[in-house]
C-alpha cells in the first residue's frame, strides 16, 4: 500500500504532473491507433520524416511570434502532400520521394535554425518538455485527437482493406491514392501533436514502437491498436515517473520505457515459439 501511495503520489499533489500524463494519454492513444496503419502499410520511414520536417514551419513560427503548433501544422501538411504528389502513379519510387522531402525540409530549418542566436531556444522542440504542458495544450491536443481519432474510426473498414489488400480495394472501387493521401494528412496532425510531448527526435519512436509491440502479439487489427494503446499509455506513465524521480529527460524516459515493453514482447514471443518447437 506504501508503494502505492508513494506511486500516485506525483500525480495527486501536482497539478502539473496530472496535465503531463492527461497529454502522454492522448498522445499515446494518437501515436498507436494510427501507427498501427503506419506499421501495416510499411510507413515507418514516412512518421520519421515527417517528424523532422516540421522542424522548419516550428522555427518559422518562432521568428515571426506564431503559433508554433501552427508552424508544425503546415510544414506538416506540405510535407505530406509533397511525398503524396512526387509519388503519385509510381512517377518516383515512395521512398525516393520521402528521402527527398526529408532531406530538404529538416536541411531548410536547420538553416533557419542557424540564424539564430543560440540552438538553446529549440531544445524543447528537438527533445520535448511533457512535463511543460499547459491547459491550452491539452485543449489543442484534445481537439487534434478528436479529429484524427475520429476520421480513424469513420474510415476505418476503408483503411484496413488498403492495409491488408489494396489490390482488391481497387478492384471494388474504392480510391487507394485518396485514402493515402487521407492518411497522410492525419499522421502529419498527429506527428505535430506528438512532438509536444515527446519532441521532433522520439515522435518516429511513440509511433513505430507501440505498434510494432503489438503486432508481436496479434494479428487482428481492433485488438493490435488496443494492445498498442495500451503500451503507449504504460510507457508514459513509467517514462513521466522516472521522470520526475531521477530528474532525467521526460520523453527519452517515455520511449526507452516503450522499446523495454518491446523487447518484453519479443522476448516472450521467442520463448514461445521455442517451447513450441521443443513439445512439437
Amino acid at each position: 500500500m506504501t508503494f502505492l501511495n508513494d506511486l500516485i503520489e506525483p500525480f495527486i499533489r501536482f497539478q502539473f504532473m496530472r496535465n503531463s500524463l492527461m497529454a502522454v494519454v492522448l498522445v499515446g492513444t494518437l501515436c498507436a491507433t494510427i501507427g498501427v496503419y503506419v506499421v501495416l502499410r510499411r510507413m515507418a520511414f514516412i512518421g520519421d520524416a515527417l517528424a523532422h520536417t516540421v522542424l522548419p514551419g516550428i522555427v518559422f513560427a518562432y521568428f515571426n511570434g506564431l503559433s508554433l503548433f501552427f508552424g508544425a501544422v503546415v510544414a506538416g501538411l506540405l510535407t505530406a502532400f509533397g511525398i503524396g504528389w512526387l509519388s503519385r502513379r509510381e512517377t518516383l519510387r515512395e521512398d525516393t520521394a520521402i528521402g527527398i522531402m526529408f532531406t530538404f525540409m529538416f536541411a531548410l530549418g536547420i538553416l533557419l535554425m542557424s540564424t539564430a542566436r543560440s540552438f538553446r531556444d529549440f531544445t524543447h522542440i528537438l527533445f520535448g518538455n511533457v512535463l511543460g504542458v499547459t491547459p491550452g495544450d491539452l485543449n489543442l491536443i484534445g481537439g487534434v485527437a478528436i479529429i484524427v481519432l475520429g476520421t480513424l474510426i469513420l474510415l476505418h473498414k476503408e483503411f484496413e482493406l488498403t492495409s491488408f489488400d489494396p489490390t482488391h480495394a481497387e478492384v471494388i472501387g474504392l480510391r487507394a491514392d485518396r485514402l493515402r493521401y487521407a492518411l497522410l494528412i492525419l499522421l502529419a496532425l498527429t506527428v505535430v501533436t506528438a512532438i509536444q510531448a515527446v519532441g521532433v527526435v522520439l515522435t518516429s519512436a511513440m509511433l513505430i514502437t507501440p505498434a510494432a509491440t503489438a503486432s508481436l502479439l496479434t494479428n487482428r487489427l481492433p485488438r493490435m491498436m488496443l494492445i498498442a494503446i495500451g503500451v503507449a499509455i504504460l510507457a508514459g506513465v513509467i517514462g513521466l515517473y522516472a521522470s520526475y524521480s531521477y530528474n532525467v529527460a521526460s520523453g527519452a524516459a517515455i520511449v526507452l520505457a516503450c522499446t523495454s515493453l518491446f523487447g518484453l514482447a519479443w522476448l516472450g514471443r521467442t520463448l514461445k515459439a521455442w517451447l513450441s518447437s521443443r513439445l512439437a
